[in-house]
């Protein structure tokens, strides 16, 4: 948006990739992720049918859906390399966030179905063959800690996060269907079955519903969870003298990693405006790890009210 005034400056870098490339060590993660999940996936699918067990049935769903959220998760880091253009001036990196959500909400669809499975198969209990269940669930839990200790490297990504959850809710399934096969073999209990599949459902539910909303609030431009804007403000007077008020701070994510900021800075009639930015500039990038922020200076008080201002947001 661009801002007329007499004395105004606009602090940003001048590059054209508004931020580093998309860390290509995350998108080979992701890969191999993929090709482990989706190749022991065709196995548990055969030893759920043979054991008639939904704890491994409701696994092998997961994982179903599993191999198509770390497709998504993969595709949407390719796309990101996309370089931007007239229409897309940040590029593509924001489809990782997309990715993300939709990772998100598959998530809490598929909590659902495993609770209503449960109840059916508490309602209706069938038998489990408890042999095949645990030889299953065994070679299964190796392939998801495998997939997870993978992604775990990738922690800091958003899009990585939502991939990693998919395979942590599989790993617990692992876990919940060896527990269940090892009770049924000792006491016959059928029912351990189901009941563990609902507690592996509601321990993936919380963070299922904790990255949907953290994917969303950076959708719908929401400033980062560890930014103090009083703190800010404050801290910025004082680290450069010539600036005497700061105001219309607005900060949003492109992706979890890269945080934007535009703001107002007031400064001092006599001071050097291109030393000023420069101050600010280096102010946020050192203390906030903001390298890319749209400053305005001004001299004799903000040229726009408050309410075109804030209506303008970070458009």
């Amino acid at each position: 948006m661009r801002m007329s005034h007499g004395h105004q400056g606009h602090g940003h870098d001048h590059g054209h990739d508004h931020g580093p490339p998309v860390d290509a060590k995350n998108e080979r993660r992701v890969l191999w992720a993929l090709l482990l999940t989706g190749g022991y996936m065709l196995v548990e699918v055969a030893g759920g049918l043979l054991a008639g067990s939904l704890t491994l049935l409701a696994d092998a769903g997961h994982m179903l859906t599993d191999a198509a959220a770390l497709a998504l998760a993969w595709m949407a880091f390719r796309v990101a390399r996309r370089p931007n253009d007239a229409r897309r001036t940040y590029g593509y990196h924001r489809v990782q966030v997309l990715a993300a959500f939709v990772n998100g909400v598959t998530l809490v669809v598929i909590v659902v179905w495993i609770a209503v499975e449960a109840v059916r198969r508490l309602l209706e209990p069938v038998e489990v063959l408890a042999g095949p269940m645990l030889a299953v669930a065994v070679v299964g839990l190796a392939v998801n800690i495998t997939a997870f200790l993978i992604l775990r490297g990738g922690k800091d990504n958003l899009n990585v996060q939502g991939a990693a959850l998919h395979v942590l809710g599989d790993l617990l399934g692992s876990v919940a269907a060896i527990v269940a096969a090892l009770v049924i073999m000792a006491t016959g209990w059928s029912p351990i079955d189901p009941l563990l599949s609902l507690l592996v459902a509601l321990l993936v539910l919380r963070s299922a519903w904790q990255l949907t909303r953290r994917s969303a609030h950076i959708l719908l431009e929401g400033a980062p969870e560890w930014l103090d804007e009083a703190a800010l403000k404050a801290e910025l007077i004082a680290a450069v003298p010539q600036v005497r008020s700061v105001h219309h701070v607005h900060v949003w994510m492109l992706t979890q990693e890269r945080p934007l900021m535009t703001l107002h800075a007031e400064i001092d009639g006599t001071a050097d405006h291109q030393a000023a930015l420069l101050a600010i500039n280096q102010f946020l990038k050192e203390n906030y790890a903001i390298d890319h922020a749209t400053i305005q200076i001004e001299t004799a008080g903000c040229v726009a009210g408050d309410e075109v201002q804030e209506a303008a947001g970070t458009g």
